[in-house]
């Protein structure tokens, strides 16, 4: 994964520089009420329902046939009314559209307990434009407004141009996007084509900044002249050395300082399946907050685009636990399905508060970054989240916004057991010693635990892997200095070593075959798990093994299950292959006396090495230090 190591270039399509701000509008653009998606995998029903009778769509308009009925009480349908009321200065939106035949347009709304209500109507009999407005006044603690339309007997209505705008800002701060990638062209690309393929997004855009820190370069594809050509002098195209996602979205960060003294800077994955229209909602909500914050984008699953990720999300820090879900929030919902409980459909009817947003899509305006400083040079993983509560701490709060989404690949569908694991636990730690008490008993039990279950396992490379992270997290901020970039090498060295870290096609694996391997499936969870806990401990030390030989699907992998094998091949999740384990008790033995050995070590030094990394902290995190990793 390392890139190049030769200084950082700019491409000569240098960023438009414009220190003056865009005249004020009469309106500001909010969202737009969209009927289509970007892409066919895309289901429209995300945007609007057809509740009764036909209704025939395009991107920006809706045909309503006569005796039916059009709802957009949907994901992208909806206005975030509570999130306005709760955050900015609007106190009144208005839905500005283009009509054309008769029928009747309805400005519904819903409270925290997802109860609808009528806020407006108006009956449509003359062709032209359309206003309906809304009072934000009855929605703290949650509720939604959307736009329903329907047709009577003999009545036929088109609808377009569906905007929700709110009175515009003195000065529009103007939004730069940065894209960070490594090695996926083709995907980059995609996203960019998006991009430029929509004005009215683009136009809420003042630069894009590709951060390339790959060897396959987006440069290098037929296709990017003209994706360029599109985009003109808002794109800059950027080489640098390849030192992680940190890197990479901090460019951005490092490059708009130069063009404005209040921008938001928007990050984006180069690997997402773009609602271009996220730029257009996370911008204007940033325009309008009482106070700066950070306006993350959700995230739906790419290979489930019906399912959002998570509503809000926060970070147990001494439990080294990002992703969890904040109280009150969806996740892994189906958003057109029903909430098994209560059988109402899955809608964010509550507004619920975020610790941090994950940087797939999330906009920092540049007051914050003046404040707080650049994010930590920690390669990648746990950088959304150490800023994201640094940010809190000195007062910027982390918005996720309902309805500004994008599709990212499915996270559950990534194995656990990879080189990225040493970042995740080496940084979590580095968080949580920057912004909790840091209690390293409980630290080293939440790691003991880990480690207990992946040697019963026999994960034995992953077990390896943690224990380095944990070492180099001890050598404290010096491990830092290069931002990341040479530990890559040793980690994917380390875990060569490791036979149980290989992933296998089951036509490579003769046992698979022969049927050597059946698929054994996994009984029921133990009712006492401490007590199985240590049996199968015991079980492990004297080598004994109910299963000599099998196969474990991933949803049976456990550890109560995958302990009681000698050799097991594990379903990877990915579903592109399988590991193979075998039992070692040597290994076993020799990991388990290094996590001793580490952890005692840690819960004697940790909290002086606490105060390393929040002394350095300054100056990891200041422009000189970004500069240096630059090499510019």
């Amino acid at each position: 994964m390392p890139g190049k190591t030769a200084p950082a270039r700019t491409s000569t399509r240098t960023p438009r520089s414009n220190g003056r701000a865009p005249q004020k509008p009469a309106s500001l653009v909010a969202q737009r009420a969209l009927f289509t998606g970007p892409s066919p995998l895309v289901s429209e029903d995300l945007y609007a329902q057809v509740t009764a009778g036909t209704a025939r769509r395009t991107r920006d308009g809706i045909s309503v046939e006569p005796s039916s009925a059009v709802s957009m009480n949907t994901y992208f349908g909806r206005f975030p009314a509570s999130y306005w009321q709760r955050w900015t200065v609007v106190r009144e939106v208005s839905v500005e559209l283009v009509a054309t035949g008769t029928g009747r347009v309805t400005v519904q709304a819903s409270d925290f307990e997802g109860v609808p209500r009528t806020i407006t109507s108006s009956v449509v009999s003359t062709d032209g434009p359309v206003t309906l407005s809304a009072k934000l006044d009855r929605f703290i603690d949650g509720g939604a407004l959307w736009l329903d339309i329907e047709t009577g007997v003999g009545e036929t209505l088109a609808v377009s141009q569906v905007r929700w705008t709110v009175a515009p800002p003195d000065t529009l701060r103007p939004t730069a996007v940065v894209i960070c990638t490594c090695n996926r062209a083709d995907d980059c690309l995609n996203t960019l084509e998006a991009l430029a393929a929509d004005p009215d997004a683009l136009a809420v855009v003042d630069t894009i900044y590709v951060a390339d820190q790959g060897t396959d370069t987006v440069d290098s594809r037929p296709k990017f002249a003209s994706v360029a050509k599109k985009l003109g002098k808002k794109l800059a195209y950027i080489q640098q050395p390849n030192l992680g996602g940190a890197a990479g979205f901090t460019r951005g960060l490092f490059e708009a300082a130069k063009e404005s003294d209040h921008a938001n800077v928007l990050f984006m994955d180069d690997d997402v399946l773009l609602e271009p229209d996220i730029a257009i909602r996370l911008t204007a909500f940033a325009n309008r907050t009482t106070h700066p914050v950070i306006v993350g984008g959700q995230m739906l699953n790419l290979l489930h685009p019906n399912n959002l990720h998570v509503g809000a999300e926060y970070a147990d820090l001494e439990g080294l636990a990002a992703g969890r879900v904040s109280a009150g929030a969806l996740s892994n919902a189906d958003l057109l399905g029903v909430d098994a409980e209560t059988g109402k459909p899955n809608r964010q009817e509550r507004r619920v508060e975020a610790g941090y947003n994950g940087w797939w899509s999330c906009l920092i305006p540049t007051e914050i970054v003046k404040a707080v400083g650049y994010p930590l040079p920690v390669f990648f993983q746990w950088d959304d989240a150490e800023y994201g509560y640094r940010a809190k701490a000195a007062g910027f709060a982390t918005v996720t916004l309902p309805g500004a989404g994008v599709w990212h690949a499915d996270f559950n569908w990534k194995d656990w057991d990879d080189w990225h694991r040493y970042f995740n636990l080496r940084n979590s730690m580095i968080t949580a010693a920057l912004h909790s008490p840091f209690n390293t008993k409980r630290v080293a039990r939440v790691i003991a635990a880990q480690l207990t279950r992946y040697l019963l396992s026999m994960q034995y490379g992953l077990a390896a892997t943690m224990l380095k992270a944990v070492e180099d997290f001890l050598v404290g901020p010096s491990i830092l200095h290069d931002g990341g970039a040479a530990v890559v090498a040793e980690i994917r060295a380390l875990r060569a070593q490791y036979p149980d870290t290989f992933r296998h096609s089951p036509a490579d694996v003769p046992e698979l075959q022969n049927g050597e391997l059946p698929l054994i499936p996994a009984g029921p969870s133990p009712k006492n798990k401490p007590v199985r806990l240590l049996q199968q401990i015991t079980n492990q030390l004297l080598g004994k093994h109910s299963v000599d030989r099998g196969a474990v699907s991933l949803e049976d992998a456990t550890w109560w299950h995958v302990s009681r094998f000698a050799n097991v091949a594990v379903t990877d999740a990915s579903q592109e292959g399988v590991r193979l384990r075998k039992y070692d008790r040597d290994q076993m033995m020799k990991l388990a006396k290094r996590t001793a050995t580490i952890l005692k070590r840690f819960m004697a030094e940790g909290n002086a090495v606490q105060q390393q990394y929040k002394q350095a902290m300054p100056e990891l995190t200041s422009r000189e230090n970004w500069a240096r990793l630059y090499q510019l």
